[in-house]
């Protein structure tokens, strides 16, 4: 055994046995109240019914709340994992060190790692043991606690308040950042919670919710948060696509949408959903179909109302393995369309956003306060969704089917009044922490008819629905 294995090996064999002689080796040891902010957060990331992986787990409390539909726990303590076995005998518990190759036990959804990084021995070599058991969507969620808790919780140790612990790393989120690009995983996001662990009537509910969310309170937080995912190339190399059109009173549009549409992936299909128009609309798509039998277009006639609405029809009939919307105005030209394609296709973005506000714009493309309201909306939503997000109700959006349906399967979550349906995939893509990429393209303006969207009355909506999802996403 060289000089640095002997040096981890005595570093393992003091943690066991001071974990050993330990009477709780648990989350819950900090405090119940600690323990219990750690769960609503998780429980938040993590929808029930997943492949759930807890890399020293200790007596399993957090991966049991989680309901996962396989969990297992991993943790070099034999006691807190005896304890856990007598108490949640449905999951599945490994002894082991998080250090060394994982046994044969298939893939995950979310590994969790809370609490563990400060007190291993190598980070990175953490980082590799997990790369088997990740598949392209499998998300990583880390807690940690900031390096300005330090002197309290040191403090708190020896007033006895607190777990004992062994001198810790105390990384810093920068420091985890570098870990993880160094050994192939891109963070998503990263962010503060719990500024007050302590149960206090009233003060630690509005602290924790509210305060710790905002500035400067946020730099004083105890835990770091953090989400990666592995940098792994999908398994679908032509994937098909379902290019959606949310057509009402364009009848102008329709002949050059069906010939500015690109082919895409193994199959490009073009789903029209017309929404009732006072113009021939309906009529014109009916006739570009029957002129253009080598493409694959289909049309649905809107029984709702709003874009969204016209959208969820559009998706629910569509067969593409990647769902593209293109507004039927083409203020977002057809041709920029591949550039979303090849993000999705490669891996590199789990969903694509259309950016209008970084080239200049065509004269009457977007009036002035059309233009202030998207840079509001914009500026709230990146600090709601933890990242960048240019243009929010950039009309152009692109996601893999699969993940639409999650996002569908929990829309109740936020409610269902979104009259374009921008909001609603964001929202969702940002709960099922997706990786967001933005596109630039050059937004032109109309050449015919007039916007169905009215400025005023449908800002006041916007609005209302963004203070909604804050108390869902940044204060729940």
């Amino acid at each position: 055994m060289n000089q640095f294995d002997s040096e981890f090996a005595q570093y393992q064999k003091r943690r066991i046995l001071f974990w050993r002689d330990q009477p709780h080796h648990s989350k819950e040891g900090f405090s119940r109240y600690y323990f219990d902010c750690l769960v609503r957060i998780y429980r938040y990331l993590i929808p029930e019914g997943t492949r759930v992986l807890e890399l020293g787990c200790g007596e399993g409390g957090l991966l049991n709340a989680l309901r996962p539909s396989f969990g297992v726990g991993l943790d070099f303590s034999s006691p807190a994992l005896a304890k856990a076995r007598s108490r949640f005998g449905h999951l599945q518990w490994i002894q082991g060190d998080a250090h060394e190759p994982l046994p044969n036990i298939g893939y995950f959804d979310y590994i969790i790692l809370s609490d563990l990084v400060n007190d291993a021995w190598d980070v990175q070599r953490i980082l590799e043991t997990i790369k088997p058991v990740c598949h392209p969507q499998t998300r990583i969620i880390f807690n940690f606690y900031s390096h300005l808790w330090n002197m309290p919780l040191a403090l708190a140790k020896k007033m006895g308040v607190t777990t004992p612990s062994l001198p810790q790393n105390w990384l810093t989120p920068h420091d985890l950042r570098n870990l993880l690009e160094i050994t192939g995983f891109e963070t998503l996001r990263s962010w503060q919670e719990i500024l007050l662990p302590a149960r206090v009537p009233i003060l630690s509910t509005f602290a924790n919710r509210y305060l710790a969310k905002l500035w400067p309170f946020a730099h004083l937080d105890l835990t770091n948060f953090l989400i990666a995912r592995p940098l792994l190339l999908p398994t679908i190399a032509k994937a098909s696509v379902s290019v959606v059109i949310a057509a009402r009173n364009e009848t102008g549009h329709i002949f050059q949408l069906i010939e500015r549409i690109p082919q895409m992936g193994s199959q490009t299909e073009i789903i029209f959903v017309e929404g009732n128009s006072s113009d021939d609309t309906y009529v014109e798509i009916e006739r570009a179909i029957k002129n253009h039998p080598e493409l694959d277009i289909h049309l649905y006639k809107q029984s709702g109302k709003g874009k969204g609405d016209a959208v969820r029809l559009g998706f629910e009939k569509a067969n593409g393995d990647i769902l593209m919307i293109l507004d039927a105005d083409i203020t977002v030209p057809p041709e920029d369309l591949p550039r979303f394609f090849s993000l999705m296709a490669n891996g590199t973005a789990e969903f694509v956003n259309g950016v209008r506000l970084v080239y200049p714009m065509e004269d009457k493309a977007m009036r002035f306060f059309n233009l202030l309201g998207n840079k509001f909306f914009s500026w709230v939503f990146s600090w709601l969704l933890g990242q960048p997000i240019r243009d929010t109700l950039c009309g152009t959006k692109v996601l893999w089917k699969s993940d639409y349906l999650r996002i569908a399967a929990g829309r109740s979550y936020f409610g269902d009044f979104d009259p374009f349906g921008d909001f609603d995939l964001l929202f969702g893509a940002a709960k099922l922490n997706l990786k967001i990429i933005e596109v630039p393209i050059r937004y032109r303006a109309r050449i015919y008819g007039e916007t169905n969207i009215s400025r005023w009355r449908h800002g006041l909506l916007l609005l209302r629905m963004v203070l909604f999802a804050a108390r869902r996403i940044k204060f729940n």
